[in-house]
């Protein structure tokens, strides 16, 4: 069975195509800078040469139409007819409240998810847009929509409903939903796995800390809480994200600078975060670090407030769960910054967390950083949300 992963942007569309018999990726790549000048598709065929092209992508229409393409190329290519792809699995931001699992994409499911627009209208749009595009040159393909807010379903109300009036949750189903779900999973299962422990008797946090990051209690195997919430600016202080803040300093920001909804949601969004903490010198933590190490301030006040931001959750989750077995780190900061996670986890010696600094000093790949002797696990565990988008497609595909 092979198996299309589809991960639709605003700018750009990923993909990955799976051979699940082997559990193999046949095929990966990047179309990006749609409807921007430059734009280019990046195809990566297992066993032969990338394929790097520039040319004009006005939409998504034609960048999935390349996708296809590539797959197809009769040089290199991977496929030689559509129907060779058994399902298509697409990565959908927010499903609200209507999916707790993976679904097949009927007209039903289909108007749910623009129904959901409101709730994610930077992410849901492409997603939407991507898997039509998808329906349409690969009609007699089943399309399967993956949902980045399934795994939080499980979090109970005392977790994800905020302090303001019951009527805004029954009226306009305003809560915290959660996002990265499908990286939460995939690392909690994985670390369970490592240590051969069932999932079902383990306490795990799972840091998923990249230009966009989000903390995740999963107890016993299921989310009990999360750090993002209604939408994707809380918890702790991201790339251009502002993270938790007190909601009054909305109010009196725009009353201040006289600034219009648009331009609130422009500064707590694009402006804030570690770019907007550093001011201006970079969103990305690598340049932070390079700063930070030249005695520049202005990202060491950035870098400490990620740090404590992590260390923060890391203590509350464990409260919340009534202990902790395993932290993990992932995504393009916890893979990589041995620096942040181990400012992370200074100090939390006393929840039984003992950093090895010469395990720490390494990167994207699968390592327990702890100390032989650490109560709680640490580990590094590089994140496969296409693999757990294609698993879900296939078991459902399977089905019909």
């Amino acid at each position: 069975m092979k198996v299309l992963v589809v991960n639709s942007g605003s700018s750009s569309i990923k993909y990955q195509l799976f051979d699940m018999t082997d559990e193999s990726v046949l095929a990966k790549g990047l179309v990006e800078r749609i409807g921007i000048p430059d734009s280019i598709i990046n195809h990566y065929p297992s066993g032969k040469e990338p394929i790097i092209t520039h040319q004009d992508i006005p939409d998504h229409r034609v960048g999935i139409k390349l996708m296809m393409d590539a797959l197809l190329h009769p040089e290199y290519g991977i496929i030689k007819d559509v129907l060779e792809i058994s399902a298509v699995g697409h990565r959908v931001v927010h499903g609200g409240e209507k999916f707790s699992g993976s679904v097949l994409l009927t007209d039903e499911v289909m108007d749910a998810l623009k129904e959901c627009i409101e709730l994610a209208p930077l992410h849901n749009p492409p997603n939407i847009l991507g898997i039509e595009v998808c329906k349409e040159l690969m009609p007699r393909v089943p399309q399967i929509g993956v949902f980045d807010t399934a795994f939080h379903q499980t979090i109970p109300e005392c977790a994800y409903l905020y302090g303001i009036p019951y009527k805004y949750y029954k009226k306009y189903k305003v809560r915290r939903y959660g996002f990265h779900g499908t990286s939460h999973k995939y690392v909690a299962q994985k670390a369970a796995d490592i240590l051969e422990k069932p999932l079902e008797e383990l306490k795990i946090i799972t840091c998923h800390l990249g230009n966009g990051s989000s903390i995740t209690a999963v107890k016993n195997g299921i989310s009990v809480d999360t750090s993002l919430g209604f939408g994707t600016v809380a918890g702790i202080v991201m790339g251009t994200r502002c993270g938790d803040v007190d909601p009054a300093v909305i109010p009196f920001l725009m009353d201040k600078e006289k600034l219009s909804i648009e331009e609130i949601n422009k500064i707590i969004y694009k402006e804030s975060g570690l770019i907007g903490l550093s001011e201006g010198i970079s969103s990305d933590n690598r340049d932070l670090g390079k700063r930070a190490k030249q005695g520049d301030e202005r990202a060491i006040r950035a870098l400490s407030l990620l740090d404590y931001g992590i260390k923060k959750y890391i203590g509350a989750y464990a409260a919340a769960m009534g202990g902790v077995d395993v932290v993990v780190f992932t995504a393009g900061i916890g893979e990589n910054a041995w620096k942040v996670r181990k400012g992370a986890c200074e100090g939390l010696e006393f929840l039984g967390i003992k950093i090895d600094p010469k395990k720490n000093n390494s990167s994207n790949k699968e390592v327990i950083i702890s100390e032989d002797d650490s109560k709680v696990k640490v580990m590094v565990i590089p994140t496969n949300e296409e693999w757990m988008i294609a698993k879900d497609t296939a078991k459902i595909s399977a089905s019909l």
